[in-house]
């Protein structure tokens, strides 16, 4: 049985994900109704001084937090089939990719969103979250150190040595000297990869547990709507380079 080359695996791997990430995307966008008319209905209920029915906002809540597990499942089965593809993922925008640190976006993003969009935290709230920050901060030093040191081993003599021999026939010990630096990048890429993603899911469900059930609902509606809006900034950048060209 033909397996198909590396290029023509790359394009089914990379089209399996669009796939579900379009998806996603779509259900993304029922999820960020649903939030925006909570956080309304929330807003309504603060004026008039009554409570929310907050058993709704909970399982709404969960909804959405299990939505984003979705993506870091399917993300992590695409990173396992092809790291390289996952940190030049072409089912992003341009523009999106700029906001990425380590295949995505940074983890303390979410302390600017609660900062921007939580506005009755209370002291013990705001002493938690400061910690979680700094925490959340020490983590993120950490993995770009060790992501820093990967990218420095690409420029190591050996690959240089690999990247020159380009061009002409490799020997049977050459190519598995290839295959072996390769492997090594792989594994390596996929294992920062891995906890940059448990990171990010970590500090959005550990911010998640410091908040109420109403401040809940505009964080997650502040960051749902900030991804939507930078992918419509990215397609219309896309689609406005495309019309010059």
């Amino acid at each position: 049985m033909l397996l198909g080359t590396p290029t023509s695996r790359t394009a089914i791997n990379a089209a399996s994900f669009e796939t579900f990430f379009e998806g996603w995307l779509v259900r993304q966008e029922h999820y960020l109704d649903e939030l925006l008319c909570a956080r309304r209905r929330c807003q309504e209920h603060s004026r008039r001084d009554d409570a929310v029915a907050e058993e709704d906002l909970r399982d709404l809540i969960a909804r959405v937090l299990s939505h984003y597990q979705e993506y870091y499942e399917e993300k992590s089965r695409a990173a396992s089939r092809n790291v390289f593809l996952v940190f030049s993922p072409t089912w992003f925008t341009p523009f999106e990719r700029t906001f990425f640190w380590i295949a995505g976006f940074k983890p303390g993003l979410a302390f600017r969103l609660v900062e921007n969009a939580v506005d009755d935290l209370t002291e013990d709230q705001n002493r938690r979250i400061v910690v979680l920050m700094n925490e959340t901060k020490a983590e993120e030093r950490e993995l770009a150190d060790q992501m820093a040191r990967i990218q420095e081993s690409v420029a190591a003599p050996p690959m240089l040595e690999l990247a020159r021999r380009e061009g002409r026939r490799l020997r049977d010990g050459e190519i598995r000297e290839v295959d072996a630096v390769l492997e090594t990048l792989r594994s390596s890429m996929e294992l920062v990869l891995g906890r940059a993603d448990s990171l990010r899911r970590r500090t959005a469900e550990r911010v998640a547990a410091v908040l109420s059930p109403p401040q809940n609902v505009k964080f997650l509606a502040a960051a749902t709507q900030l991804q939507y809006r930078i992918r419509m900034w990215g397609l219309n950048k896309e689609a406005e380079r495309q019309t010059t060209n």
